[in-house]
């Protein structure tokens, strides 16, 4: 969780700490007036202080995720995910249920005065943990780590040697097919549900005057249908951690646009993030990562943009040569076709000068 979360959480805990305060000291009023103490002995006091304080333990330790619950329903306005449920301890909750119904035996409060104290204190002693970093990388940014050395550092500069880098090599393919490529980036498209499918094609929708993502088929982008570069750049056979000749490469899609005429098609090189498919995989197949039972994919995912983007201004190999498209395919009015001609506007408002001239 990002430490700007982490603050409205704590902050929460902080609030919740404020009304039990109150709460308590108003049923500490109609308690004395109500009822006398109960003179017990010692040992019997003893005990119902450890039971009172395990109360007091375990409340704290869930205040913090009813207030990551809240968070993320009311601030972040993520739906409620019932498989919260299922990471509840047990052990812990029935440890709750037997400190409540002690304490109700022996007519006891669950809660005494010292408890918005120590709920207090706790709070005091956990703030420093907001501002310390964590020993260990999180699934996010392992995953962005991962995606830039072993794929981005394989594609995008060049090698010094025979591949001349992803620039060259779009430049090459427009020489070769007779088209424009206007935005020589690499496009890596983030979807909103992490789905990521086999052809981006998939994304289009049904309505005939929209703009449509389409593969280069043989007969529009190749010299002949025998041409086996019709759909890729260039493939870049690198070897790799003891494999020989290990191939990477990248698709060329264009934008077929409607109207009468229509407007000569933009063609650009794009792709999902395969490290978020690979992620919707894992949340798909959650009994087989036990461990990652827990994980919460939309923080993962902000992780892995957050990292990624922060790892893409610091490199030189890669720096201006990444586009990272965020698409809410959750959205049956949003198009990606639309978003990524919308993006190379954006990033070169003379695209279709540059079209025209190639034609």
């Amino acid at each position: 969780m990002e430490k700007h979360n982490r603050m409205h959480v704590f902050a929460l805990q902080v609030i919740l700490a404020i009304c039990i305060t109150v709460v308590i000291s108003l049923v500490t009023l109609l308690f004395v007036i109500a009822s006398k103490s109960l003179d017990l002995n010692d040992k019997h006091k003893w005990m119902l202080t450890i039971v009172r304080y395990i109360l007091y333990i375990l409340t704290i330790q869930g205040s913090k995720g009813l207030s990551v619950i809240a968070y993320n329903v009311f601030h972040e306005k993520r739906e409620l995910d019932v498989r919260v449920l299922q990471n509840i301890n047990m052990l812990q909750l029935v440890m709750y249920a037997f400190s409540v119904m002690v304490l109700i035996i022996n007519q006891q409060k669950f809660f005494a005065e010292d408890f918005p104290l120590i709920f207090v204190a706790c709070l005091i002693v956990k703030y420093p943990d907001l501002e310390k970093k964590p020993m260990s990388a999180n699934y996010g940014v392992g995953m962005a780590c991962s995606f830039y050395e072993g794929y981005l550092m394989h594609v995008i500069p060049s090698d010094g040697g025979s591949y001349g880098g992803f620039e060259q090599n779009v430049t090459s393919y427009e020489a070769t097919h007779g088209v424009v490529v206007p935005v020589k980036k690499l496009f890596v498209v983030i979807t909103k549900s992490l789905y990521s499918p086999p052809n981006l094609e998939l994304f289009n929708k049904p309505q005939d005057d929209v703009i449509k993502l389409e593969s280069c088929l043989p007969l529009e982008c190749a010299p002949s249908v025998d041409h086996v570069m019709f759909q890729s750049l260039e493939f870049v056979k690198k070897d790799v951690a003891g494999v020989k000749d290990r191939i990477y490469k990248n698709s060329v899609y264009k934008l077929r646009r409607a109207g009468s005429p229509p407007s000569a098609p933009a063609y650009l090189v794009a792709e999902c993030a395969t490290p978020l498919h690979t992620l919707r995989r894992v949340m798909d197949n959650r009994d087989l990562y036990e461990e990652l039972s827990d994980v919460n994919p939309d923080d993962v995912a902000e992780d892995f943009c957050n990292t990624l983007t922060t790892i893409l201004s610091k490199s030189s190999e890669c720096r201006d040569k990444i586009v990272l498209v965020f698409y809410d395919d959750t959205n049956p009015e949003s198009n990606l076709a639309e978003v990524l001609l919308d993006k190379i506007r954006e990033l070169e408002p003379n695209f279709e000068n540059l079209i025209i001239a190639k034609k």
